[in-house]
């Protein structure tokens, strides 16, 4: 409740603040060009700035939350807020002179460096003023939040604490205290005496009859209830709360949650995948020629891969091998290099002298560039297995990797792939890939995995 209340809020600063960007860029014009007003209306010389102003506004919000300006309490200290800021408007600046150079758009440097400097004054100015708001007795009797919280100090008190540290909303704890027979007589009490908006209840499931009755109280009084649903002792997972089908549900998660994220995950996979194919369709022409040439066999191999949650799909790769290597597999077992289920050769005797090129600089993969548009697999994500190196996994947490979609490139393709010779190892890479998964994380795996296919490093 109460980060969806701070959420909400940082979504609407985002949106002042990029407003403001763009009336600092606007009075940097002014400021630079001595231009009248008017200015305004002449289409001819704003369109030259469209770019930059749409630079701004995609790139101003994301810059200022990187650097923590929206990760801040209601009234944060001033020089957390002057010294986030200020990295912010440095870094969008430099971002903004690349974005001129990249575009080839001429504009005059000074522009952007006022722009940055009147971007901190009137966001420091929109922050003072927002400051004062906050601090007024009228105001503060608005935003502050009066709550109890009710449950065995065990449970209760780390909460209680986390409340005071942190404070993302204006909250005051008016009352604490336990579970027990006088529960309702001294809830409603409290209730009256302090005016309250919350009460949360930290509770043990064997107390769940003595908090219903407290609850219904709530209910009846018009007053939010707020239960800690902390059941179950889970490591890992990400604990959230839905509708299922009407019914209030507690969802325990380890993935990504389905958001905005994994919409522009999809759209970046369907747009790279596709301009990457295009681009790179007279490369397919010549090694589709060269293997045709070389050996004897079809240009693509086939094979079932464990895909999301381990459904079978067909993965696609230039033919790299001979047209007997899966039946030679089996003479090649006493080589394998890896630890576990995964079989891994260093100069592999069925990969053909054109294969072996192909792969050093991974370019065996390209193919998959359909299975991404196909939505069976992501530019970014763990690496697809065979069912049967699958079927063969001893421990769950090593399927964990097949809860998110498998990708043409991860962290292990980046981390000197040929020097792990552990398949625990590789999974580990993979799991700190999912439990720290962002569209930036995505953006330097893919930035990384360049140089690698370039120069030909760690491919096996």
């Amino acid at each position: 409740m109460f980060e969806k209340q701070h959420t909400l809020w940082t979504r609407l600063n985002k949106v002042l603040d990029t407003g403001l960007f763009c009336v600092a860029l606007t009075l940097a014009y002014f400021v630079r060009s001595k231009v009248p007003i008017s200015w305004l209306t002449r289409v001819d010389e704003f369109s030259g700035y469209r770019t930059l102003y749409l630079l701004v506004i995609l790139l101003a919000p994301i810059i200022l939350a990187t650097q923590g300006f929206y990760a801040r309490p209601l009234i944060p200290a001033r020089s957390h807020t002057v010294w986030s800021l200020l990295k912010g408007c440095l870094l969008l600046v430099v971002s903004l002179i690349l974005g001129l150079f990249l575009f080839k758009l001429q504009f005059a440097r000074a522009v952007v460096i006022l722009f940055g400097v009147m971007s901190f004054a009137l966001i420091v100015a929109k922050e003072e003023l927002l400051r004062r708001i906050y601090k007024n007795k009228y105001a503060q009797d608005q935003f502050t939040r009066r709550i109890i919280v009710v449950g065995d100090r065990e449970v209760s008190g780390p909460i209680c604490a986390r409340i005071r540290e942190t404070a993302l909303s204006q909250l005051e704890i008016v009352d604490e205290f336990d579970l027990g027979t006088q529960l309702l007589a001294q809830l409603i009490d409290c209730l009256h005496r302090h005016s309250v908006n919350t009460v949360v209840f930290c509770a043990q499931l064997q107390q769940f009859a003595l908090v219903e009755e407290a609850i219904r109280a709530c209910e009846q009084e018009g007053v939010e209830a707020l239960l800690v649903a902390d059941f179950f002792d889970v490591k890992i997972s990400q604990v959230s709360f839905d509708h299922f089908f009407g019914f209030p549900t507690l969802i325990y998660s380890t993935i990504p949650a389905a958001d905005f994220r994994i919409v522009t995950k999809r759209i970046i996979d369907l747009v790279g995948s596709t301009v990457l194919t295009i681009l790179a369709l007279p490369l397919f022409a010549i090694i589709a020629a060269a293997i045709k040439l070389s050996s004897r066999g079809p240009i693509l191999f086939l094979q079932q891969r464990a895909g999301l949650n381990g459904r079978p799909f067909t993965m696609l790769k230039f033919r790299s091998m001979s047209i007997d290597a899966e039946a030679r597999k089996s003479e090649l077992y006493d080589r394998n290099e890896m630890l576990g289920p995964v079989f891994k050769v260093t100069n592999d005797p069925r990969v053909t002298p054109v294969g072996k090129f192909l792969r050093r600089f991974s370019l065996d993969e390209l193919p998959q560039f359909i299975n991404v548009l196909r939505g069976e697999m992501s530019l970014v994500g763990p690496r697809p297995l065979p069912l049967e190196e699958v079927r063969q996994f001893d421990d769950r947490c090593h399927r964990r990797r097949l809860s998110v979609k498998p990708g043409l490139t991860c962290l292990w393709q980046i981390s000197g792939r040929n020097q792990i010779t552990s398949f625990e190892e590789w999974v580990q890479l993979d799991l700190k890939y999912i439990d720290n998964w962002s569209l930036w994380l995505d953006f330097k795996i893919l930035f990384r995995t360049g140089p690698v296919i370039v120069f030909g490093r760690g491919a096996k």
